[in-house]
């Protein structure tokens, strides 16, 4: 079992970056998965160039059909996302717009951090995710500003709840690809 913890923001001095380096040391200490960073300031896509729509998967970049291979090689995901203005960073969904079949019938949990935790960049996170046609969990972890002050590992509960039902649903639906397949 695969799991990308996809870093959503390439924002300078971004918080992001320690929150996701927490939860791969928390991830893979569980041994139910093997969980790798994606950081979408290393995978450097320009904004969205492909000429046809990605549903028809007639990709003719370069860069599409390499960041298509390492997404499809996943079986879920975690999007670390900061909040910015009641939504998430245009960079994650510029990577998510590349593509559609690569992303379909797999499984995703948030860890948002911002005012309010987060939490209205994963609703609009959510939407977008269901037309990709993943399976996302209900249980989240939303780190307020004090969260990042207070220490990461207050929130070690709330993310294993994440990751467990993450992997339940990510093992679930190797099925439903198979049987798409």
């Amino acid at each position: 079992m695969r799991i990308a913890v996809i870093l959503g923001s390439t924002r300078p001095g971004r918080r992001s970056e320690a929150v996701a380096r927490w939860v791969l040391d928390v991830a893979n200490a569980r041994g139910d998965a093997s969980f790798e960073l994606i950081d979408l300031a290393d995978v450097n896509l320009p904004f969205l160039d492909e000429p046809v729509p990605a549903l028809f998967g007639e990709y003719a970049h370069d860069h599409t059909r390499a960041w298509a291979s390492v997404v499809a090689s996943y079986d879920g995901f975690v999007f670390i996302t900061p909040e910015y203005n009641h939504s998430f960073p245009a960079v994650l969904k510029n990577a998510l717009d590349y593509l559609y079949a690569e992303w379909n019938d797999k499984a995703a949990g948030f860890v948002s951090l911002g005012g309010g935790g987060g939490l209205r960049a994963v609703e609009q996170l959510r939407l977008v995710l269901a037309e990709l046609k993943v399976a996302t969990v209900r249980t989240q972890v939303a780190l307020g500003r004090g969260s990042l002050q207070g220490g990461l590992q207050q929130h070690d509960e709330e993310l294993h709840a994440m990751l467990g039902e993450l992997v339940a649903w990510a093992s679930a639906l190797r099925s439903v690809r198979a049987i798409a397949a």
